[in-house]
């Protein structure tokens, strides 16, 4: 059974709709940090299971319980396509 893992980083606070449409279905999804704040990991979480890291710009009390590594559960079994950038406009 295949699955999609979802990645994403340096939301800085800010978690637009495509963002979000763009990972809906992925399990798990991967925040590589800078998250900004607890609002987008709530969002997150609402799509399913998320391992999120602290970034430099996670300072304040909320992200206390952030790891600065992590290391989560993926298996690889076949080579990881490139996908297409997704781009927003402002």
């Amino acid at each position: 059974m295949a699955r999609t893992i979802g990645v994403i980083s340096d939301t800085h606070g800010l978690l637009r709709p495509q963002a979000l449409a763009a990972l809906a279905g992925c399990a798990p999804i991967i925040h590589a940090g800078d998250v900004g704040s607890p609002d987008v990991l709530t969002k997150l979480r609402a799509l399913g299971i998320v391992h999120a890291v602290r970034g430099n710009v996670d300072q304040d009390t909320w992200s206390r319980d952030l790891p600065m590594t992590d290391r989560p559960p993926v298996a690889a079994r076949r080579s990881v396509s490139r996908l297409p950038a997704i781009s927003f406009s402002r």
